[in-house]
C-alpha cells in the first residue's frame, strides 16, 4: 500500500440526491475511496437524516434529552460529502443542477418514480444531458409494477416484504422488529456495486447509464436461501424456542451471567463424547437415550434438559476458556457494546478515527482493499456548507449566486 499512491476514485464526481439511509450509505463508501461527494440536499433542515438522533427509536446516552444527543448518525452517513443546498422545486435550481450534472460521474437518487418525473430526475430526463454519466437509482420495490410508488423502508420493504420477520421469529410468536437501518445499510453496498459496474462499462464504451436496485430484492436476496426454496414448493419449518429445539446440539443457552451460548455442534455423530466430557458430564455420552445420533435428535427436549442447567452453572467466558480448547463450533450472541472494545474488531478494521471531536470514531465501510486505505473523515459539512464553492467550480459567479440565493433555489 503506497501512500503516494491516489485513492482508486479520486477525480470521480458524485451527485448524492438521496435522503435518509441506503443511497446517502452508498455515497459514503465511494467517498471514503476518494470520490468528490457533492450532497444536494433541501434548504432550511436538509436531509431528514440530519434529525434521525433525536429519534426515540435511536440509541441514546441514558439520562440525555434529544437536543443533548450527540448526531452519531450523521457522522456515519454524511462524512466526506459537500453540501449544496437546492431546492429542486424552483426553476432556477434547474440551470444549476444541469451545469453539475454535465461535469458529475456519477448520480444517486431515491426519489420515487412520481417525484423524479415531477423533478425531470428520470434517467431519461437527465441522458441528453450527460450520457456518459452513471445514474443509479434506488426505490423501495422496483422501478415498475402496481407498488412502485409505494413509499419504502427497509423495515417494511427490504425485511417485512422479504419474508425474513417472519421467517426469524419463533412458531406462534410475533415478529421481531429489526434494529435502525439494517436493511439499508446492506442495500448501501449493492448501490456501489452496481455503480462500479455502471463506471466499468463506461470505461469500455464510454457510454453511461441506469442502473439500480430496490429494498425489496435486497431483502429477497439476503432470504435467498428460503426464497430459492419457496420456488420449488420447499419451505423452513417454523422456529423453535430455545428451550423447545429440534435440536439440543444447535441451540442457544443462557449461561450465569445472562449471556447467551451458540452451540452448534453439527458433527455430533464425531463430537458428542468430546462435548460430553468438556461441560463435565462424561454420563451423558453413555446413557442409553443419546447414545444414538437419530436417538438424541428425537429426545431432544429431554436433552436441552439436561444441558440447559449444566450452561447456566458458568459464565460465558467460563464456556469460551472450555469450548475453545475443544473444536467444538459454538459462539456468544455478541452484544453491541462489546463490539466496540473487541480486540477482533480493530483488526478487521470495524471502526474508523475521525478528526471531530465529538463523534471520534465512527463505524468504517465493510471494503477492505490491499492498496488503499479510506479517508479520515472530520465534522459533516452543515446544511449548504459549500454552496459558493461548488457554484464557482461549475462557473457562477458573485452575481449569479446572489440571484440564486434571493430567488430562493440556494438555501
Amino acid at each position: 500500500m503506497s501512500d503516494d499512491e491516489p485513492l482508486p476514485l479520486a477525480g470521480l464526481v458524485v451527485l448524492d440526491i438521496s435522503s435518509f439511509i441506503a443511497g446517502p450509505a452508498a455515497a459514503v463508501a465511494l467517498a471514503d475511496f476518494g470520490a468528490d461527494v457533492i450532497k444536494i440536499e433541501p434548504p432550511g433542515e436538509g436531509d431528514p437524516h440530519r434529525q434521525n438522533y433525536k429519534s426515540p427509536n435511536y440509541p441514546h446516552r441514558e439520562g440525555t434529552n434529544p437536543d443533548d444527543r450527540v448526531n452519531f448518525p450523521w457522522q456515519l452517513d454524511g462524512r466526506l460529502k459537500r453540501s449544496l443546498s437546492l431546492d429542486l422545486k424552483k426553476d432556477g435550481a434547474r440551470i444549476v443542477l444541469e451545469r453539475l450534472l454535465k461535469r458529475a460521474d456519477v448520480m444517486i437518487v431515491n426519489f420515487p418514480p412520481p417525484a423524479r418525473e415531477r423533478l425531470r430526475l428520470r434517467w431519461e430526463d437527465i441522458e441528453p444531458i450527460n450520457p456518459r454519466l452513471v445514474y443509479c437509482s434506488l426505490t423501495g420495490y422496483g422501478e415498475t409494477g402496481p407498488d412502485r410508488d409505494r413509499p419504502g423502508f427497509d423495515i417494511t420493504a427490504y425485511f417485512g416484504r422479504s419474508g425474513i420477520l417472519d421467517a426469524a421469529r419463533y412458531e406462534d410468536g410475533p415478529p421481531g422488529i429489526s434494529l435502525p437501518a439494517q436493511g439499508d445499510r446492506a442495500t448501501a453496498m449493492t448501490l456501489v456495486a452496481a455503480i462500479l459496474m455502471g463506471l466499468r462499462r463506461r470505461d469500455r464504451t464510454g457510454k453511461g447509464g441506469w442502473v439500480g436496485t430496490s429494498l425489496y430484492a435486497n431483502g429477497v436476496w439476503a432470504n435467498g436461501t428460503s426464497a430459492a426454496g419457496a420456488l420449488v414448493g420447499a419451505k423452513l419449518p417454523a422456529r423453535q424456542a430455545p428451550d423447545k429445539p429440534r435440536n439440543a446440539l444447535t441451540n442457544l443457552y443462557r449461561t450465569r451471567d445472562d449471556r447467551w451460548l451458540q452451540l452448534l455442534v453439527v458433527r455430533d455423530d464425531r463430537m458428542w463424547g468430546t462435548l460430553c466430557d468438556a461441560i463435565g458430564q462424561p454420563d451423558l455420552a453413555t446413557d442409553p437415550r443419546f447414545t444414538d445420533r437419530e436417538e438424541r435428535k428425537t429426545r431432544s427436549l429431554e436433552l436441552v434438559r439436561e444441558l440447559m442447567p449444566v450452561f447456566a452453572s458458568k459464565t460465558y467466558a467460563e464456556w469460551e476458556a472450555i469450548l475453545s480448547k475443544t473444536g467444538i463450533p459454538f459462539g456468544v450472541i455478541g452484544r453491541v457494546a462489546d463490539v466496540v472494545t473487541d480486540a477482533q474488531a480493530e483488526h478487521a478494521g470495524l471502526f474508523a478515527a475521525t478528526t471531530n471531536p465529538e463523534v471520534p470514531r465512527t463505524v468504517n465501510n465493510p471494503i477492505r482493499l490491499g492498496f488503499a486505505r479510506p479517508r479520515t473523515s472530520g465534522p459533516p459539512p452543515a446544511v449548504g456548507e459549500h454552496n459558493d464553492a461548488v457554484l464557482r467550480e461549475a462557473g457562477f459567479d458573485d452575481s449569479e449566486i446572489a440571484a440564486l440565493k434571493k430567488s430562493g433555489a440556494l438555501g
